[in-house]
């Protein structure tokens, strides 16, 4: 929201820096902060009272961490390595404690001197680095630090308040250098304009954004930390959805080709021939999707379900639907192996009424054709051929929908599968090939708590499908923990081979295919690399391992993303038609790919994983009637973060309650970053779990100002916020959704 010539002064020009060129080129190029106003809406984390210390017990892995802590004891020792053979290299050992834990700092080589000199016993002071494990402990290599003397001018004036502010920080360039760069900015906040109309701020008890500012980074006391945040969480709330409410306002203008099935076509002759009845939920979904496709308004409904609770089927009834009434419907799935999968099990579905034009083809027929990047030539051609004169009534593709040579008859309905795979100009591309702009449905297997998907898809209506089909089997999932209990591992893999005795399939999943260029940066491994994490385990070379050792005799196939599509195909076929035991894969499998006799998946180095990507990955096994089984194996220590995280995923099957717990640990940052234009406009101090009521309130309040005045007319502070929000580019970013 940096709205006036002051704020939206650059931190570095080639005249007049408002920073050191250093610090400003780091701002930009590591957080992304590039005015004077950004660097005024970088928020402090969290605040360090000088008296109390940070919970050392409680640091994360493998972040950024700053800390306030008191040096308890300081050793030097010399070792021989490659560098220094004869026993003259020099290793510094720093223990800091905070009274809750203790921490190791190393230091190396050359950087031994100074550190040595200053960290004393004794001595306090603010450390910045990179959390990692060695020898089964937490340490901090080559920290760099801030003494706290609390005398000296420059220490009193920098540190004047009692609440210490800590920033979002990296590698490059620590809290405290932030810190400073604010004091010297922060008189420019006065001139900041007010995006929030006096009424709101006023009824809702919120302070002027000037003061907000001033408060949040140099608070006297806790009420004004809480005072800030009230008010900043308000402005993040109602400006974004002032944004999504002008979206759904013009949306509602745009005209579309209602759609209503015919009486007796072919959504009537396909559920005619359905062996099944539809869940409740799938029933109740669908009005909501038919009763949107009868308008003469564009839908736009984001239809969310877990994996396995029948999406595609809904999709698919509002595809017939939509070629009943004289549309063509476009499904646009993220990768071929999943286009080609959709095809396949449409085409199964529909059977008889899947031939158009085709001998045996029933009356109401109509063609189902497939469209991706790596088909021949000639297939090719006779797809564009059957879209343009309107024999296909449904496509199923990749990106290759997208190209300029794809033209329809009239598209009425476009489906997206996996909507965080696609950016808005692809979907946009897609829309605008119909004569009118067609019906959109969106679908995600990735549960999205209410408010995230007011956040981040508050322009679309939501659907939930939140019941299992009958005849769906429990899947029973188990922490494997490698490095502790190494026995668990082993019979983790006589699990594997009971499953395919036993006649069934099973999974193997590695975060990295293993034939990447050796990088010649990486193999450079010295003293000061010890305490670095092994590499992610890898496709290729776990496969050999298994394939020669626990799993030998079995048969084990690799499918990864690299491979020749053709080859994924004949891999993904001879899995599901039971030829392959064991199929080594990575995340390629996560979405989409429905084999039922698969019924064991373990997943190694879980903790690399995401808990929503667990969730999906593990929703690939238990699509029979026999019971599934998913092993999560991780090296990472019981009482690690990354434990706790895979803990909470072995313990419930509820996507829903997954994401909540996802959000809480990783904040928005990726799911906005996924589903608005890029990280800036991820939110800095909302968040959506915890602010559920200032989100709701928004939105309404957000509404109530749009309906009055849809251009902002009255209410130019909120104009310019949004304008700052929405720049060019996320202002067609919205526009096209």
């Amino acid at each position: 929201m940096d709205l006036v010539p002051a704020l939206q002064e650059p931190l570095q020009q080639p005249l007049k820096s408002v920073l050191g060129p250093a610090t400003a080129k780091v701002m930009a190029e590591h957080l992304g902060l590039h005015t004077v106003g950004d660097l005024l809406h970088h928020y402090p984390r969290r605040y360090e009272e000088r008296g109390q210390l940070t919970h050392l017990a409680d640091l994360p892995m493998d972040e950024h961490v700053t800390v306030v802590a008191q040096v308890a004891d300081a050793r030097l020792h010399t070792f021989a390595s490659a560098k220094a053979p004869r026993g003259k290299g020099q290793r510094l050992e720093v223990t800091i404690t905070d009274g809750s834990g203790r921490l190791q700092l190393v230091f190396f080589g050359n950087g031994v001197h100074k550190p040595h000199k200053e960290l004393l016993p004794g001595t306090r002071a603010m450390f910045a680095g990179k959390v990692s494990v060695f020898n089964r402990r937490l340490q901090l290599a080559h920290p760099a630090y801030e003494l706290l003397r609390g005398d000296g001018e420059e220490t009193v004036e920098t540190w004047a308040g009692a609440l210490i502010p800590i920033y979002p920080a990296t590698a490059k360039l620590e809290s405290w250098k932030i810190g400073k760069a604010l004091q010297t900015v922060l008189p420019t906040c006065l001139e900041a304009v007010d995006p929030l109309p006096d009424s709101l701020r006023e009824g809702r008890g919120l302070v002027p954004l000037p003061e907000a500012l001033e408060k949040i980074h140099r608070p006297h006391t806790k009420a004004d930390i809480e005072d800030a945040r009230a008010r900043l969480k308000w402005d993040e709330a109602f400006v974004l959805q002032v944004a999504l409410a002008r979206r759904r306002h013009a949306d509602a203008q745009l005209p579309a080709v209602a759609r209503k099935p015919k009486p007796d076509g072919l959504l009537t002759a396909f559920d005619d021939r359905l062996p099944f009845t539809l869940t409740e939920g799938q029933q109740r979904v669908t009005g909501e999707i038919f009763t949107d496709l009868a308008t003469e308004h564009p839908m736009h409904r984001l239809l969310q379900g877990e994996v396995g609770s029948g999406k595609t089927m809904v999709a698919l009834r509002a595809m017939l639907a939509t070629v009943d009434a004289g549309g063509q419907a476009a499904m646009l799935a993220p990768t071929e192996v999943l286009a080609q999968q959709h095809h396949r099990s449409v085409v199964e579905m529909m059977g008889e009424l899947a031939e158009g034009g085709m001998l045996g083809g029933a009356e109401q027929a109509t063609k189902v054709v497939l469209l991706t990047g790596s088909m021949g030539a000639a297939a090719r051609r006779q797809a564009l051929l059957d879209l343009v004169t309107g024999e296909a009534g449904i496509v199923i593709g990749t990106h290759a929908l997208i190209e300029d040579k794809v033209q329809f008859h009239d598209l009425g309905l476009v489906v997206v599968d996996e909507q965080h795979r696609f950016g808005v100009e692809q979907r946009d591309a897609l829309r605008g090939k119909g004569k009118q702009p067609p019906h959109l449905l969106v679908m995600t297997a990735t549960p999205i708590p209410r408010t995230v998907a007011m956040t981040v898809f508050g322009d679309l209506e939501t659907s939930v499908l939140d019941q299992l089909p009958a005849g769906r089997s429990p899947i029973a999932s188990h922490v494997v923990p490698a490095a502790d209990k190494p026995h668990f591992l082993a019979r983790a893999w006589e699990r594997v081979r009971e499953e395919v005795e036993n006649g069934h399939q099973a999974y193997v999943v590695c975060p990295r295919i293993g034939d990447e260029e050796d990088d010649p940066k990486k193999a450079r491994k010295s003293a000061e690399d010890e305490a670095e994490k092994r590499p992610p385990l890898a496709v290729l070379e776990v496969a050999d391992q298994l394939a020669k050792g626990p799993l030998a005799g079995l048969e084990v196939e690799v499918l990864h993303g690299r491979m020749h599509p053709d080859d994924k195909d004949a891999v993904m076929r001879r899995f599901a038609a039971g030829e392959t035991d064991v199929l080594v894969a990575t995340t390629v499998i996560e979405v989409g790919v429905n084999v039922p006799n698969a019924t064991a998946m373990v997943i190694m180095d879980a903790d690399r994983f995401g808990v929503s990507q667990l969730h999906q990955l593990r929703g690939r096994v238990g699509r029979g009637s026999a019971a599934g089984l998913c092993l999560l194996v991780t090296e990472m220590p019981e009482a690690s973060a990354a434990r706790q995280r895979l803990n909470a995923v072995a313990a419930t099957l509820d996507g829903f309650e997954l994401s909540r717990i996802d959000l809480e640990q990783r904040r928005e940052g990726d799911v906005l970053g996924q589903a608005q234009s890029g990280a800036r406009t991820s939110l800095r101090m909302l968040a959506v779990i915890e602010d559920e009521e200032i989100i709701a309130e928004a939105r309404e309040e957000a509404t109530a100002v749009v309906a009055a005045d849809p251009e902002l007319k009255n209410l130019p502070g909120l104009k310019t916020a949004l304008d700052a929000l929405l720049d060019e580019e996320r202002e067609q970013y919205l526009e096209k959704g």
